[in-house]
């Protein structure tokens, strides 16, 4: 065997190894995991949703939800309001407190971002995206879903 082994499954999972690990850092100081910050940024994209609902968009346990919300609710992040509809529904919105963290930690997000996709031209970029959320449909991954949060 001359060359190395070449796979997707393989690059996939070392990229995706470094890629969360320089992910973590850039989130330190705002001392947000990635789980936190991908609730954070879906209840800021479309305040309120039902929490559910969310959890279920965004393919999270209803347990590990609560959780992850409760965690949010008690840094002053986010709050569950009753529905007007259906007080049995709670709906999640961002506090003040929560918007600041949220728009700091995007910046940051998206300059990691630049940085990760920095020696790919535009068009190239959208292709690579294309093709990875081929695979990820492939594996019964939703958009904006993350397996990560599945798991406790």
């Amino acid at each position: 065997m001359d060359e190395p082994f070449r796979g997707v499954a393989f690059n996939l999972s070392s990229l995706g190894h470094a890629v969360s690990r320089g992910f973590k850092e850039i989130l330190e100081p705002f001392e947000l995991h990635p789980r936190e910050f991908a609730v954070l940024r879906a209840v800021g994209f479309q305040e309120g949703q039902a929490q559910h609902a969310l959890g279920d968009r965004l393919q999270i346990p209803g347990s590990r939800m609560v959780s992850i919300v409760d965690e949010l609710e008690a840094r002053g992040f986010v709050e569950r309001r009753p529905n007007p509809a259906d007080r049995r529904v709670r709906e999640l919105h961002l506090t003040d407190a929560g918007r600041k963290a949220l728009d700091q930690a995007f910046e940051r997000a998206v300059a990691f971002e630049q940085q990760v996709a920095g020696p790919l031209a535009a068009d190239e970029r959208e292709r690579l995206l294309d093709l990875l959320e081929r695979i990820s449909a492939n594996l019964g991954i939703g958009p904006g879903a993350h397996t990560a949060l599945r798991e406790d």
